[in-house]
């Protein structure tokens, strides 16, 4: 497979990924929001802890001079000089797709352009002012589609298993950015302990927003403890947005591409999703926390990057060496070595 193909499938799921998950982080606050009804001093806070949680705190500033929810929704949904904005991710998104049009499904395709159409639309800016759950549902159940094709509509190749590395790398980095919207809650190290209704609410907003609500309740009832979120969210080896769960997703796609034993690593890509799953099998939610819950998650992200960026340097960035003429002279002299020897006329 081509480098370049490689590179467009991965980042294609990669920015589908990005777009649903950037709709579920601002689904969070929505439901924080409707639930609580804060002061305007809380309400400006929780958007700012969003805009934090994106990784684009000092872009946005540089960009809106006010943080409500007006300009937070408007920067993380519509702003294209933000390039992990919704409309950002499914324009790149489409954009590479098109690159590799030939690789993928018409109906991978179809949905793709459906959903970008969509988001460029006049009816998704109607639909953010008037009824924004169902702007963010459509922009969900869009990207759900989408990777429900990928599993149903390709061929279980090369490129599928980089759009299978591209996806869950994403997925991890942003399930563990929804758990960072409740880091103002969080004590410098330990286990977060909810101390009032109100705490109890935003987790369970969190769950929601993971799509994790269900699962929860079928492992540990109606309870919500912070604890238990955790351990749902990063540690569950069975639910599929876990962080977990993840990593161990991409750790199985690159040893299925370069062929490598489960024990054993052909490249720094392999090294280092191997090694990472290893931490997270042998963790507790205690070890996650004992540096404070924040701090690990900004070290975990910075993993998931380490991996990212070694998956581009072993697959993507390859350098050719263009050989010397003493090495062309050799080539070209054990081509005549090996060509059949002629009667001449």
């Amino acid at each position: 497979m081509l480098s370049r193909v490689a590179h467009s499938l991965y980042w294609l799921t990669r920015y589908v990924d990005r777009a649903e998950n950037t709709a579920r982080l601002i689904d969070v606050a929505l439901q924080l929001y409707l639930d609580l009804r804060p002061t305007a001093g809380a309400r400006g806070d929780r958007w700012l802890s969003l805009v934090e949680s994106s990784g684009e705190e000092a872009l946005f500033r540089t960009l809106h001079a006010e943080v409500s929810g007006l300009t937070v929704t408007e920067f993380l949904v519509f702003q294209e000089e933000n390039p992990n904005s919704i409309l950002s991710s499914l324009t790149q998104a489409r954009e590479n797709a098109r690159m590799v049009r030939d690789q993928v499904s018409s109906e991978l395709w179809e949905e793709i352009n459906r959903l970008y159409l969509f988001i460029r639309s006049p009816q998704a800016r109607a639909l953010l002012r008037d009824a924004p759950y169902e702007l963010f549902q459509q922009v969900k159940n869009g990207a759900l589609l989408f990777q429900g094709l990928m599993d149903a509509t390709l061929v279980r190749n090369e490129g599928w298993l980089f759009m299978r590395v591209g996806r869950n790398l994403e997925r991890a980095d942003k399930t563990s950015r929804l758990l960072d919207v409740r880091h103002a809650t969080w004590p410098p190290a330990g286990v977060p302990a909810p101390e009032s209704q109100e705490d109890l609410l935003g987790w369970a907003a969190v769950l929601r927003s993971a799509s994790a609500w269900e699962a929860y309740q079928s492992l540990y009832g109606t309870e919500v403890s912070p604890e238990r979120v955790i351990q749902i969210l990063m540690l569950s080896d069975d639910f599929p947005r876990s962080v977990r769960f993840c990593a161990r997703e991409v750790n199985e796609a690159l040893r299925s591409i370069s062929g490598a034993p489960r024990d054993r690593f052909t490249n720094e890509a392999e090294k280092l999703a191997g090694r990472l799953v290893a931490e997270l099998t042998f963790s507790t939610v205690e070890d996650l926390c004992a540096q404070g819950l924040h701090a690990g998650i900004d070290s975990l992200q910075a993993k998931l990057n380490a991996i990212g960026e070694a998956v581009f340097g072993t697959y993507i960035d390859q350098s050719f060496r263009l050989p010397g003429d003493f090495e062309l002279r050799q080539q070209e002299e054990q081509q005549q070595q090996d060509s059949p020897v002629r009667d001449l006329p």
